[in-house]
Order: C-alpha cells, then sequence, then structure tokens
C-alpha cells in the first residue's frame, strides 16, 4: 500500500495552494500581441456583444469569458494557465514573498479562530497578540461562530467541508488583510488570563517563508529545505547556507521534495553557488529558435562542497532546473525518485482588467541538451493528470528498474554519466517510497485536535522547553501519548512499527507548533529513508 503523505497540522490562515509553475526574466517580445487587430479578435468582441445584448437571458459574460479563456488554454498545455482577478492577489503574494496583513497563523477550533502562531517581527508580535488568543472582532466585523458563517456565506451543507472551509478562511483573511499602514482594531480573548483584549494594529509587509527549515544534521552535513522557488527564495537561502557553513558544513542536503516550482532566476542563481564560473546551467529556445543560456559567475560560495539534493514525483519545473544543472554538471548526487517532468517556461502576461494567463512561451533544456517534458496531449489531459496512479501501477515507486527510458534520449555527462530526457529527472540513487507505514484515519484521524487542545491546556509549560532538549526528552515516558491512544478506542492492537511512527508525528506536530517546521523535520528525519540514504553516503566516502 502506498504511504499517502500527512498533513498536519491544517494552517488555514497561511494555506496558499501552489500550482506547478514556473516564471522566468525571460526576453519576450509582446508588441505585436499586446497592439495588433484581427478579425479573430473582432469576432470574440461581437459574440460577446450579441450575447450581452440580444441573448433570452440575463447572461454574467465576465464569467462566460474567464470559461471560454480557460477551455482556450487547456487545448495548448497542461501548464498554460488563465488567472482570475479574484485568485491574482493570492497569487501574486505567494510567489513575490509577501503580503500585507497582521501577521499570524490561524486555524479554525469549535467555531473560534485561534492564534497559533504569531510571525516573527510582525505586526501582530509588535502589538501583543499572543498564540492562543482568540480573535474576535476586526474592527466591527464578528469572526466568531454564526456570524463569521453567515458573513462567509456557508451554506447549512457546507459546514465543516473543505468548501466551507475556504470560505471562511477567505473572509478572515479579507478582515485582517489590507493596504500597508492602515490599521486594524483587533479584539481577542486570551484564555490564559480570562481577558478580552482590544489591540490596534498597523498593517504591514509580512513574509511568506519558501525555505522552512536549515540545520545542521552532523556537524560536517547540513540542511536546507525549499518548498518554492518565490521571488524571496534567492536571499533566504543565502542566508541559510552562510549560516551553516559558518557553523562548519562541508556536504549540504538540499531538500527539494514536493517544490512545484517558481522563478527560473532564482534557481539559477541557486545553481550558480554550487557551480564553478562558466558552467551552463540551463537554456530555452522558443518557436522563433531563439535560444536564451544562463551560465554559473565566479560567486559561489559552496563550489567546493558535496551536495546532495532530493526529489520525489513533485518536485517540479524549477526544482528539476536545480537537480538537472547539477547532475549535467558533475556535481553532487541527486537522490530519490524521478522528478514530475515539467520543460515548459510560462510567462504571466497582464489581460488589461487584473487577470491574466501565463502562457507558455518557450521550453527548457538542461545542460546536456535534454527535454524533461514529459509527453502531453493536446486534446485529452487524462493521462497526464493521472500520471501519478500510472507510476504507482507500473511500480516505479517502489523500483528503479520500473522506470521508462527512452534510449534516443540518452545524453552523456562530462564525466561518463548517462542521463535520460523525456520525462523528469532519474535519481543517480534511487530511494523508493515507504510502503510500510501507513497513516488510518483511525490512528490520525484525531491527532490535530487532541493536539491543538494539548498545546492550548499546557501553553506556559510547553513555552519552557528548548527545541534541543525538546527533541530528546519531550514525553520520554509516554504519559502524554498514551492519553491520545487511550482516546482511540481501537478494536485491534497497534503493531509496534505503527505506534513508533504514530509517536514520532505526535512529537514532531508539537514540534512544529512551538518550533515551526525546524522542529518537525528535526524529529521526522531520524525515519526518512532518504536523508538516512544520504547518511549512508557520507559514512562510505570517509572510509
Amino acid at each position: 500500500m502506498i504511504k499517502n503523505k500527512i498533513y498536519l497540522p491544517l494552517f488555514i490562515g497561511l494555506a496558499i495552494a501552489i500550482g506547478v509553475l514556473i516564471g522566468s526574466n525571460l526576453n519576450f517580445n509582446r508588441k505585436s500581441v499586446l497592439f495588433s487587430t484581427n478579425s479573430n479578435e473582432a469576432k470574440i468582441k461581437r459574440l460577446i456583444n450579441y450575447i450581452q445584448y440580444d441573448y433570452v437571458d440575463e447572461v454574467d459574460t465576465d464569467s462566460l469569458l474567464d470559461n471560454v479563456i480557460t477551455d482556450m488554454l487547456v487545448k495548448l498545455d497542461p501548464h498554460s494557465v488563465y488567472i482570475p482577478k479574484e485568485e491574482m492577489q493570492r497569487v501574486t503574494e505567494n510567489m513575490q514573498g509577501s503580503f500585507v496583513g497582521i501577521g499570524v497563523a490561524f486555524l479554525m477550533h469549535k467555531d473560534s479562530i485561534t492564534v497559533t502562531n504569531v510571525i516573527d517581527k510582525g505586526p501582530s508580535e509588535k502589538a501583543g497578540i499572543k498564540a492562543g488568543d482568540r480573535i474576535i472582532l476586526a474592527d466591527n466585523d464578528s469572526l466568531v461562530g454564526k456570524n463569521l458563517l453567515k458573513k462567509a456565506g456557508v451554506l447549512k451543507n457546507e459546514e465543516g467541508t473543505f468548501s466551507g472551509s475556504q470560505k471562511i478562511s477567505e473572509t478572515i483573511l479579507k478582515a485582517l488583510k489590507g493596504e500597508p499602514e492602515t490599521k486594524v482594531n483587533v479584539t481577542v480573548y486570551r484564555r490564559s488570563t480570562n481577558e478580552v483584549l482590544k489591540f490596534p494594529i498597523t498593517r504591514g509587509e509580512v513574509a511568506i517563508k519558501s525555505v522552512s527549515a536549515h540545520y545542521m544534521i552532523t556537524p560536517t552535513l547540513g540542511y536546507i529545505r525549499i518548498d518554492r522557488f518565490a521571488r524571496t527564495t534567492y536571499d533566504e537561502f543565502k542566508k541559510s547556507l552562510d549560516e551553516l557553513i559558518t557553523e562548519g558544513m562541508s556536504s549540504v542536503i538540499l531538500d527539494l521534495r514536493g517544490n512545484p516550482g517558481g522563478f527560473m532566476d532564482i534557481a539559477n542563481s541557486i545553481v550558480d553557488e554550487f557551480l564553478e564560473d562558466g558552467k551552463l546551467i540551463v537554456f530555452t529556445k522558443n518557436k522563433r529558435g531563439n535560444v536564451d543560456k544562463s551560465f554559473s559567475t565566479k560567486r559561489g560560495d559552496f563550489e567546493k562542497g558535496k551536495v546532495y539534493v532530493l526529489i520525489d514525483q513533485n518536485s517540479a519545473s524549477a526544482s528539476e532546473i536545480v537537480a538537472g544543472a547539477l547532475q549535467d554538471n558533475d556535481k553532487g548526487t541527486i537522490i530519490g525518485r524521478r522528478s514530475f517532468g515539467k520543460g515548459l517556461v510560462q510567462q504571466e502576461m497582464d489581460l488589461g482588467d487584473g487577470s491574466a494567463v501565463r502562457l507558455t512561451t518557450s521550453r527548457y533544456y538542461t545542460p546536456t541538451g535534454r527535454s524533461i517534458q514529459k509527453p502531453y496531449s493536446h486534446t485529452n489531459s487524462s493521462d497526464y493528470e493521472n500520471d501519478y496512479i500510472e507510476r504507482i501501477h507500473n511500480g516505479e515507486l517502489i523500483s528503479r528498474d520500473s522506470i521508462k527510458v527512452d534510449d534516443e534520449l540518452k545524453y552523456t555527462t562530462p564525466k561518463g554519466k548517462i542521463v535520460y530526457g523525456g520525462g523528469g529527472i532519474i535519481p543517480d540513487v534511487f530511494v523508493p517510497i515507504d510502503t510500510l507505514n501507513t497513516y488510518s484515519n483511525r490512528l490520525y484521524g484525531r491527532l490535530n485536535d487532541f493536539i491543538f487542545e494539548y498545546i492550548d491546556n499546557h501553553r506556559s509549560e510547553l513555552d519552557e522547553w528548548e527545541l534541543n532538549d525538546f527533541v530528546e526528552n519531550f514525553d520520554k515516558d509516554n504519559r502524554i501519548f498514551d492519553q491520545y491512544l487511550k482516546q482511540l478506542d481501537l478494536n485491534s492492537p497497534i503493531s509496534p512499527e505503527s505506534k513508533a511512527n504514530l509517536k514520532m508525528y505526535f512529537n514532531a506536530i508539537i514540534a512544529r507548533s512551538l518550533f515551526e517546521d525546524i522542529g518537525y523535520f528535526i524529529i521526522t528525519q531520524a525515519n526518512d529513508n532518504m536523508i538516512l540514504k544520504v547518511l549512508e553516503l557520507e559514512s562510505g566516502n570517509k572510509k
């Protein structure tokens, strides 16, 4: 049975859906597109006018046009997409790496908004908001119970559903976010002191992290996890890299698992830290045959260090540029499973009304000249969308031998390594997906609620823990963990392996709440097969 990814805890306040995308600073000649007129354009305008003025019923032509644009782009390729104006701000914030708001993470618990984390140096921290505070009002807008459901337009049959939660989250964000330097009066209930407190908060820019964790695994091996390639990612990465070098790092794990991509130039800058001067990183080619090449410079600060890049079936776009550039230049070791396989480059184009399209304008190629774009159909997208299911069925998630390669797409690196194009980056060292542990609802279904309530009831004592001490000593006697197990009312015993895995995630999720993602990853790395493989390789290299 294939292991399902566990998404715990669900911080809907910061949940931002990220598509598989790649942006760039490529030169693009838009003049002919923006200023030309033709019969097709006139035809569309005339049809819209006919529908608007002559159709028998009232029709929302804006919505109709949105659907037409979406359908049109679907017929081009899987990654040319339309971004409606309602979604444009969210998408822009995510890729720019910041938003304007009050700087808190929150979740809904029993009809109330509970602050789970106050972002360091953000507006709320400066104002005095604390984790555990319940947000009651934003100015005069009630954000509690039925009032919140009504304001969000949540129907009775939507309560407790994903769509209902989405509506609630959007309503909360709309109340808390705004223009820079504007004020919002936030009223909270502080359970620890049984007080209702009012905080005037000046909205400001709040960073959205894209480098979620960095730390030393051993005295010489560091770890950096990149979640996406946003505009701020290189600066975050460089700061992390410099800190770990100062701590004695000579080898680094670059974790790109689940990373859907982002800006190409940011990916190139990160690769530049590892390659010597003058090495080809990537090149692109458009339909006119114009080629744009990117090369490394002399500025790399880790050119002599060892690099291990972790990838999986959800590593895409800019992630694949990084992995492909390092693999083709014989720098470091790629570890994991075959990556997603997206070799198309999109350019974002404004449509004039706040909406935009991300249109595929070129293909990119790794330094050896291979395209890693997997096949797709212009008329039927089902095979492309079901590629992951196909990987499960053909066995390639558990066996390297099941990965299909095309000998006509075989390439050779400068040191003679054989690599393949045609559908993702095939790792140098294959690590199968873990099929031994399954995350069943009977074991994990109540985990979020239990951990939330435990933290909420023991916040002051939990705040006394330091990260390293927590990792080594928290709940060593299983007293807290056993309380959770008693709530499960299991009909059959848990296997020792499942119990140990559950305990690991139990501690890891509490650690994430207290110490952000670094706490989660430090604890879960003990059972992370890819990291264990790196440690094995490092040990072998030192013999």
